[in-house]
């Protein structure tokens, strides 16, 4: 299957350290000829971090997309009836925003572009990104894997040493898993060594 010319929602959450991992990925899905539509959450948009201002991650999105980001649940609502996509990529989501998206929360432009996407039955990618993916949130994590099109990224526990909770998905594998989960497929293995950032 070819990306070209098909509509991918990418929506980011609030998990600063990752960014700098998935913006080539994003860059990725527009040279193979997908239409990238950029969704940020509010922490994303309005916290500047060590790793950089909101305004600065938002001006990079949308240089890379070519598109501005949706930065509303309102601007998002579009993306199930009207504007619909084919695919909706989540990298990275929060541990926060798991539980929500796993509870059916909708408090965000990201969940909204989500909930919108599976409205139409069509795949949601998820690229998590949390340190509480095997403690208080695996409940969310296994009700994620469960649901019906919701695909993941390959994770794996990025310090078990330091951080034996925590587990990040292997973002260089984001096309191959976007691309499996628009045939209805799991790219496999789902939970895999996450090498260590030393």
């Amino acid at each position: 299957m070819s990306l070209k010319g098909k509509r991918i929602g990418f929506g980011l959450t609030g998990s600063h350290c990752t960014y700098d991992a998935v913006l080539p990925q994003i860059q990725k899905l527009v040279d193979a000829g997908a239409e990238v539509r950029p969704v940020v959450s509010n922490t994303v948009k309005n916290t500047n971090t060590r790793f950089g201002k909101g305004e600065d991650w938002v001006k990079k999105l949308e240089e890379v997309t070519g598109h501005k980001v949706i930065d509303t649940i309102v601007g998002a609502e579009p993306l199930g009836p009207k504007l619909p996509l084919d695919c909706m990529v989540i990298a990275p989501l929060t541990g926060n925003s798991m539980s929500k998206f796993a509870n059916a929360l909708t408090e965000s432009p990201v969940l909204m572009a989500a909930k919108a996407t599976l409205r139409n039955l069509n795949p949601v990618v998820l690229g998590i990104s949390t340190n509480d993916a095997l403690g208080l949130n695996g409940v969310n994590l296994m009700r994620l894997m469960s649901t019906k099109n919701v695909y993941f990224i390959p994770f794996g526990q990025d310090a078990p040493d330091k951080k034996p909770n925590s587990m990040v998905a292997r973002m260089e594998l984001l096309q191959d898993t976007v691309l499996a989960a628009m045939e209805g497929k799991q790219l496999q293995p789902v939970i895999i060594e996450k090498f260590r950032d030393s």
